[in-house]
């Protein structure tokens, strides 16, 4: 197996990952959730709160200036590994308490699937 600057360029290709999360998820909200069992519905709801607290990370990741003297390969990985924190910090705040998104938006589904 040979890796090319190319193939490594791939992996830093932060959009794409998010693209996929994004899409995953917009499927999952778009599916007949009414069979769901508590603990899937649970889920869900905690993949959306982390979901928009990654995007809220990353709102505010862009208010920050950035350096001008990176160079675009420094830049790259940096961007790399900044969005791999950013969706690990999201993905644990929401399997805590986390904004509480999750657990208002569990509430109100049970109540509408009728799971209460």
């Amino acid at each position: 197996m040979s890796l090319t600057m190319e193939g490594l360029g791939a992996l830093y290709d932060t959009n794409t990952k998010s693209s996929a999360t994004t899409n995953q998820l917009e499927d999952t909200l778009k599916s007949d959730l009414s069979k769901a069992t508590e603990d899937e519905l649970m889920d869900v709801c905690k993949d959306f709160e982390a979901y928009f607290t990654e995007q809220m990370f990353k709102a505010m990741q862009k208010m920050i200036p950035e350096s001008e003297e990176v160079s675009a390969s420094t830049r790259q990985l940096q961007d790399y590994y900044k969005e791999q924190m950013v969706q690990s910090f999201a993905e644990q705040s929401a399997q805590g308490e986390g904004l509480g998104l999750a657990q208002m938006l569990y509430e109100q589904m049970k109540r509408n699937y009728g799971l209460e």
